[in-house]
């Protein structure tokens, strides 16, 4: 076929002839206009097939930050830590930190162990008065206060020293009846009658309404009576109770004041029913004062109550400490601490376990840089340590330090908490 050109598309008797050409070259003109076509989309999917990277860069102070290219923290200005990808740390329940993240986090490792450990029970508790060193200082005789020498609560009270002065017609009456007797022996000195008697009655009946020895003696021998009469203390101690003023009339056996022995306190504390089973009435209990730091004093559990508070379900045992240098004083708060019988059993850390309600689990190093949540059921639990009663066994590697920090890189980087998955009710 001849050249063809511009014209020749417009000449009726060339158009024959490019009818011909273009059925021939159809095949060719198809395979241009698919090239085309396919190029582009080509170039497009060869620039997103570009290889993954495998690693990224983070902080060991700010794990939020991820870079893919090292450098430094835009936070705390920190080299950047390069850390691979792996499918081990997809793992659930596991995570893998870098070596940098162990060190800065000071994530320690020890390996679970049988050992000794007791129960120990921490009892809140209060001070007070040792009720069987308490003294009453009553009237022996009805009468009216006319003074009282101590007026003041928290007094202190020496002992033999005067309590208060009295008005008594009926005490009054039996020191005339004394001094009577004595009269009579002198004058008729010479008689067959026996005044001794006499006088030894009138005598007991001023002793049993409250006048001591040293009071009778001078009564005889001044030979005159007075109006009042001086009652004395015959213990000491500090006033608690003053439930009259003067100027009252008191009955025989009313209360004038009490008189509290410090010199030992009761320590009461609460317990529940449930824990009763581990105290036992004379052993040896340690009380701590909140107050007063470092201070321990040992004591007995002198008392026990038998009966429980049917609403509350708490009892009430009794623990008696002696007062030295009178340092403490009723009302003070204390603890009561109680040990148990001891055993031989797994035993952990206290800080190792990370509890959640009623579930409780622990960190176990299961590579090189690696660390599953593990579920656990404790027991019995001192100070510094913790029974295992299952989902470890002897010899499994265990994070004794740092646990909770694993526990919120756990959380920031699957987005989840670890303990979320664990059932205690399978235990």
């Amino acid at each position: 076929m001849k050249y063809l050109s511009k014209t020749d598309f417009y000449n009726p008797q060339r158009q024959g002839d490019i009818t011909l050409w273009l059925m021939a070259a159809k095949p060719y003109l198809f395979f241009l206009l698919l090239t085309a076509l396919l190029l582009p989309t080509a170039c497009k999917n060869e620039k997103v097939a570009a290889p993954v990277q495998d690693y990224y860069y983070t902080c060991s102070m700010d794990p939020q930050i991820i870079e893919n290219k090292a450098g430094k923290c835009p936070i705390c200005h920190m080299e950047l830590t390069k850390v691979f990808k792996t499918t081990q740390s997809d793992k659930e329940g596991e995570i893998e930190l870098s070596e940098q993240q162990i060190q800065l986090g000071n994530i320690t490792t020890d390996t679970i162990r049988h050992s000794m450990v007791g129960d120990k029970i921490v009892l809140t508790a209060t001070l007070n008065f040792n009720q069987l060193y308490i003294t009453t200082v009553g009237a022996r005789v009805n009468g009216r206060i006319e003074k009282l020498y101590h007026k003041l609560s928290g007094e202190y009270v020496p002992a033999n020293s005067p309590i208060f002065d009295i008005y008594s017609e009926e005490l009054n009456n039996a020191k005339q009846e004394y001094i009577a007797a004595i009269n009579k022996q002198n004058t008729f000195n010479n008689q067959p009658i026996d005044f001794s008697r006499v006088i030894e009655s009138a005598r007991q009946k001023l002793i049993f309404q409250g006048m001591n020895n040293d009071q009778i003696n001078a009564l005889s021998a001044g030979g005159k009576t007075s109006t009042l009469t001086t009652f004395y203390s015959n213990a000491y101690g500090y006033v608690t109770e003053l439930p009259v003023k003067e100027g009252d009339y008191i009955m025989e056996g009313g209360t004038v004041i009490k008189l509290a022995d410090l010199s030992t306190l009761w320590v009461e504390a609460q317990v529940y029913a449930s824990q009763l089973s581990m105290i036992d009435a004379g052993s040896i209990a340690t009380v701590q004062f909140p107050d007063l730091s470092g201070k321990e004093i040992k004591g007995r559990i002198e008392f026990v109550n038998p009966e429980i508070n049917p609403d509350t379900r708490i009892n009430l045992i009794r623990v008696t400490i002696p007062n030295i240098n009178n340092l403490l004083r009723p009302g003070m708060p204390a603890y009561v601490l109680l040990n148990g019988n001891s055993k031989n059993a797994l035993t952990l850390p206290s800080d190792a376990v990370i509890r959640n309600g009623n579930t409780a689990t622990v960190w176990v190093k299961t590579g090189p840089r690696t660390f599953k949540n593990i579920m656990v059921q404790t027991g019995l639990e001192t100070e510094n340590s913790i029974e295992i009663k299952s989902g470890l066994q002897q010899g499994d590697i265990v994070v004794v330090s740092g646990a909770y920090l694993l526990n919120s890189e756990y959380i920031f980087k699957k987005g989840s908490n670890p303990m979320a998955g664990h059932d205690m009710s399978k235990m």
